[in-house]
């Protein structure tokens, strides 16, 4: 019996000598990691607990030549709450918790108060360190959060923690809108000056600690380490916005009035290259126009009679033809080879000189002057066009320029009719662009210049670099007679051509109209699908700028360039020498007493009118973004339209901008018939907007 009790006992004594000596070994473990491996492990918890996140620098700004903005970053944040916070108790949370969550349904009135409340309280419980309560906040809506209940502790005791980030806004919605373009991070389809300009526009990332809560949720820590972002150079354009809005808003009318598929317009100054407007409009598959591809630069096509004038230019200089010379048309239509060239003139135009070919556009005329001046030696033709840089890109800052094609003799499918075709822009391709930058030539007394769309470069408003004019070609022709007359040549098409509808008292435009039918990829040429452009340049007695117009597939049995661009060649002309060429000319000295006026639109814009025609109105003091312009002219009055919120707004009265701007913001899809102010909208004033609804506005 004893001997049991004995083994027992040291059965016993064993059980807790091991136990013992395993609490020595855990204990020892313990200290060997806290003392020997502690800064390994600690280096380890660290790495899984914290990190470095790139902070994103604030990207510059793209201004229109008068500082206008037309792309701009701003700041919005996603709002979140550290509801776990440890610097108030919970009473003091649920005392409170009831108000904010009244203050937050009310400012973004996107959940109830009692939704707001469950949502925190059971956050509250939950310790969560990191709730979000709204996304892409502005920054208006963020000084009001701090402002609320809890929240107004501060920064650290109140919870609050607003992550920034930037957002790219364009002021004036489509305007430009390809050539402003866009960068994609990591993507290749970047377009337009965002794209060409990304590395400056960007500056350089940040970058701060992070700490992590739980479930993979990271939050700032204030640290010391903390690197501030570098924000992006602001870029100063050459685009003026209000040129630019008067060639949209009378390309738009064209391409509407001729339903047309697309167009655009390009505006230059002669001397420096700098674009001042440049307009792309396209049907869309609703068949609504918008700025959906830059066909002003990247649309390689058959330029067809606006080509005539670098034929002609080619046999000038080289002296194998004077514009007395005479050709016979031969009642409209020649054979070369086994295609017929035809004059759209039916039963030609007789025996008449070389310019009077060009100045009524005549194919017969020009392609059997260009034939016998070259059909013994074909490659100087095509050696000449190559001399004047036909053949070459512009080499333009932003990305997307279409390829020009001008075969030469060696070429597989060069043929029998190649000469005589080419020399009327046909089996030929040009860009709008490049078809301007060799008219604006010829008014730049045989200068080419690049087409430029950046002025200045600047940082913090300084400025760190000027583009200066940057000269391609110092002159296309080699004989000092040669661009004398074919400005004559360009002067006589407005005067007694083709393009008489743009002749006009006060100042004198020089050009050239082209109506080119479209090849059909390989199926030959449709008859009811043509380019219609006038391309040229004024003053022509001292030319500033240079314009070309093209307007493709227009569908209503107009397709003449003279009669179809000329009006919006003459009107962005008409706009420029107004405000640019002829600053000094002297407002209206009196208007009718009783004329009775009612306009309506952007408050700036009608206050500016009024100035600049020296008329006085009367107005409420208060500033308002739209209104109304109504009385007669010696009483008149500018009242404030208000737009009123989830309500179709009153557009009768606005141009088509503004009033598209206005529905389109308030989600509705717009369709425009004819042309002036609104007279009639489809969808009343003041019913209940629906998102996606069309609308009809009648101009007139």
């Amino acid at each position: 019996m004893d001997s049991n009790k004995s083994d027992i006992l040291k059965k016993v004594y064993l059980v807790y000598l091991a136990v013992a000596l395993l609490g020595i070994a855990i204990v020892a473990k313990v200290l060997y990691i806290q003392v020997v491996e502690g800064d390994k492990w600690r280096d380890q918890a660290k790495k899984l607990s914290i990190k470095y996140e790139k902070t994103e620098a604030i990207r510059g700004n793209i201004l229109a030549s008068d500082g206008s903005l037309l792309a701009a970053s701003i700041p919005v944040f996603d709002l979140r709450m550290d509801v776990g916070n440890t610097h108030y108790n919970d009473d003091f949370f649920y005392e409170n918790v009831d108000s904010l969550a009244l203050c937050l349904s009310n400012l973004f009135q996107d959940r109830s108060k009692q939704e707001y409340k469950q949502l925190l309280t059971r956050a509250r419980k939950n310790n969560n360190r990191y709730l979000l309560l709204k996304r892409n906040i502005t920054y208006t809506h963020l000084k009001k959060v701090r402002k609320f209940p809890i929240f107004r502790l501060g920064k650290f005791k109140g919870g609050i923690i607003a992550e920034a980030r930037n957002r790219r806004e364009l002021p004036f919605r489509w305007l430009a809108f390809r050539t402003i373009g866009w960068d994609k991070e990591g993507k290749d389809n970047d377009v337009g000056l965002e794209g060409a300009y990304s590395g400056i526009l960007e500056g350089e990332s940040g970058q701060r600690l992070m700490q992590r809560i739980g479930s993979g949720a990271y939050r700032p820590l204030n640290d010391e380490t903390e690197i501030e972002p570098q924000n992006g150079h602001d870029i100063l354009t050459t685009i003026d916005i209000n040129i630019q809005d008067v060639a949209e808003d009378a390309l738009m009318r064209q391409l509407i009035v001729n339903e047309a598929d697309h167009g655009c317009a390009i505006l230059m100054e002669v001397e420096t290259g700098f674009i001042v407007a440049i307009a792309n409009l396209g049907k869309n598959k609703e068949g609504f126009y918008e700025e959906k591809y830059n066909y002003a630069i990247g649309e390689s096509s058959e330029p067809g009679s606006t080509f005539k004038l670098a034929s002609l230019i080619s046999a000038l200089d080289e002296g194998l033809v004077k514009l007395t010379d005479t050709v016979d048309t031969q009642g409209g239509s020649v054979r070369f080879a086994n295609r017929i060239m035809k004059d759209s003139h039916e039963g030609g135009y007789g025996r008449i000189s070389v310019q009077r070919a060009f100045e009524l556009s005549s194919n017969v005329g020009i392609s059997k002057t260009i034939y016998k001046a070259y059909r013994d030696k074909p490659q100087q033709f095509i050696d000449k066009l190559y001399s004047m840089r036909l053949n070459q890109k512009l080499g333009l800052d932003i990305p997307g320029e279409g390829n020009p094609s001008i075969k030469d003799t060696k070429s597989s499918i060069w043929s029998k009719v190649s000469l005589p075709w080419m020399s009327i822009g046909y089996e030929v391709a040009l860009t709008p662009l490049q078809t301007l930058v060799f008219y604006n030539a010829v008014a730049n007394n045989g200068k080419i210049v690049k087409p430029q769309f950046i002025k200045e470069i600047r940082l913090a408003g300084e400025v760190v670099q000027t583009f200066e004019p940057v000269i391609l070609t110092e002159s296309i022709t080699k004989n000092p007679e040669t661009l004398p007359q074919v400005r004559k040549m360009l002067e006589a098409v407005v005067e007694k051509g083709t393009a008489t509808n743009l002749r006009n008292p006060v100042y004198k435009i020089a050009g050239k109209t082209g109506t080119a039918q479209i090849a059909q990829n390989n199926s030959g040429y449709n008859k009811s699908n043509y380019k219609a452009s006038f391309v040229g340049y004024f003053p022509a007695d001292n030319p500033k700028y240079s314009c070309i117009v093209v307007i493709n597939n227009p569908s209503k049995g107009v397709y003449y360039g003279g009669s179809i661009s000329g009006p919006v060649f003459k009107e962005i002309a008409d706009k420029v020498y107004a405000t640019r060429l002829d600053p000094e000319r002297k407002p209206a000295d009196s208007l009718p007493g009783t004329l009775p006026v009612i306009a309506s639109g952007c408050m700036k814009d009608l206050e500016t009118i009024m100035k600049e025609i020296n008329v006085q109105w009367r107005t409420d003091s208060t500033p308002y973004e739209y209104a109304t312009l109504h009385g007669t002219d010696s009483s008149l009055k500018i009242e404030p339209r208000k737009i009123a919120e989830l309500q179709i707004p009153d557009v009768t009265g606005m141009g088509a901008r503004d009033a598209v701007y206005l529905l389109e913001s308030a989600g509705l899809r717009v369709q425009i018939k004819g042309k002036g102010q609104v007279k009639r909208q489809s969808i009343p004033a003041g019913a209940k907007v629906k998102k996606g609804s069309n609308c009809i506005i009648e101009l007139g």
